[in-house]
């Protein structure tokens, strides 16, 4: 099938998965434009790896709030009229709340996301970027940004756990599953080029694709 079908991707994985680095790339092969989180944006981010209890829920609600707003320029007709892609899924939002919130805090998070989530447009297929705890952990390491230098191991695995178990689960839309361990789609143009040809020819609504397996 043609990648024409495809308008919006949402790209996404645990933290070091590599998601903004391929949909910058996939989004320059398909001639369409990356749709990139600013978690520079964010004032409470920093807080947060210092203390997670304490800031969670501001920094939850920041990057709604950001999301949802990003998202609804996608939704207006006209404005991209090529392919999206999206260094994240709004449907994973409250995986994060989850994992950080409790109580009312969780309560109040949830209620303000059911409120939102409606306006957000559904992605034509999703990519979830899968790698283990250690390639996770050294990806994170090697970037060096200032505020991910608390992430510990720790963190990274209960996280990576959570989207396993959220893609697990996930229907909301056509769903490719892509073990990231062997893969460089910014340096090796190869894989970019393998990934592209299973876009074109999936035909489930869950596949995988596992270079080197």
């Amino acid at each position: 099938m043609p990648l024409s079908r495809y308008r919006y991707i949402a790209v996404d994985g645990p933290i070091g998965a590599g998601k903004t680095s391929l949909a910058r790339r996939l989004a320059e092969r398909l001639g369409g434009e990356p749709f990139l989180e600013r978690p520079g944006d964010n004032p409470f981010l920093p807080r947060f790896y210092e203390d997670m209890a304490r800031h969670a829920l501001p920094t939850q609600l920041f990057f709604l709030f950001q999301r949802i707003g990003q998202l609804r320029e996608i939704a207006q007709p006209g404005l991209f009229s090529g392919i999206t892609v999206a260094d994240f899924l709004l449907e994973k939002d409250p995986l994060f709340a989850q994992f950080t919130l409790t109580g009312d805090e969780l309560a109040l998070y949830q209620r303000i996301y059911d409120s939102l989530s409606p306006q957000a447009p559904r992605p034509d297929l999703v990519i979830y970027l899968h790698a283990d705890v250690d390639t996770l952990h050294d990806r994170v390491r090697r970037r060096a940004l200032d505020y991910e230098a608390p992430i510990s191991r720790e963190y990274l695995a209960a996280l990576a756990d959570a989207y396993s178990r959220f893609f697990y689960h996930f229907t909301g839309a056509p769903l490719l599953v892509v073990n990231s361990e062997r893969l460089n789609f910014v340096d090796d143009s190869r894989d970019l080029e393998l990934l592209v040809e299973h876009l074109a020819s999936m035909r489930g609504g869950r596949e995988y694709f596992n270079v080197g397996a």
